[in-house]
């Protein structure tokens, strides 16, 4: 399902420098650049709060609609967040313009769909290695996230980046043998296993009443 094209309102930020962006900072607003297509940086600002309720219902992973005074001034993607070390505030966003029929690249969520037999069956433990796969396609077309069927997945099983089915128009980025999900024994599981396959220690048998014999 392609993405929805999200409206983020933003201003237009007339001075730049660590002062300036430090007092946005302090009245709750993100200093924010748009670039791309050749066309000059625009420096920009935005609510700190509006940002980051898109951000939390959306992901931002499809086309913002940049508004200023209730009238479009650029669609663009979300390219890059910088986040307060301690605090994780959003201090800096950047965006790139695009068209909406433009072919872009962007990282996309993953969704597992349906339940691993290696984790219903037997007791697995199916670990997500990466949330996001990175395709390229017609930005009005961004899917939201991808969907992975993990209905065959059994136990030391595991599904790469080349095995995802892509919506249409859309081709792969990331490196296909690229493990985004597995399934694995779980800790007890894989003692049992280990516990099961470990050589045994071989001893002689004693047998009594022997008297050892000693060399001079």
């Amino acid at each position: 399902m392609p993405t929805k094209v999200h409206v983020l309102p933003v201003e237009p930020r007339e001075t730049t420098g660590t002062s300036s962006a430090s007092a946005l900072r302090a009245k709750g607003m993100v200093p924010a650049v748009l670039y791309g297509h050749g066309d000059a940086p625009r420096h920009l600002s935005m609510e700190g709060r509006a940002f980051e309720d898109l951000a939390a219902r959306h992901e931002t992973s499809g086309v913002l609609t940049l508004v200023h005074a209730g009238k479009t001034i650029d669609t663009a993607l979300l390219r890059a967040v910088q986040r307060h070390p301690v605090t994780r505030r959003v201090i800096h966003v950047d965006f790139q313009r695009v068209g909406l029929n433009e072919a872009v690249t962007a990282r996309v969520p993953i969704a597992t769909v349906g339940v691993a037999p290696g984790v219903k069956e037997f007791g697995g433990v199916m670990d997500l290695l990466s949330h996001h796969i990175e395709i390229e396609g017609p930005a009005d077309q961004l899917p939201e996230h991808i969907d992975i069927d993990v209905s065959e997945l059994g136990v030391h099983r595991h599904i790469s980046a080349g095995d995802v089915k892509l919506p249409k128009g859309f081709r792969l980025v990331t490196t296909p043998d690229t493990v985004l999900i597995t399934v694995e024994a779980s800790k007890t599981a894989r003692q049992v296993e280990e516990s099961a396959t470990a050589p045994q220690e071989q001893l002689e048998p004693e047998v009594l009443g022997q008297k050892s014999e000693i060399k001079a």
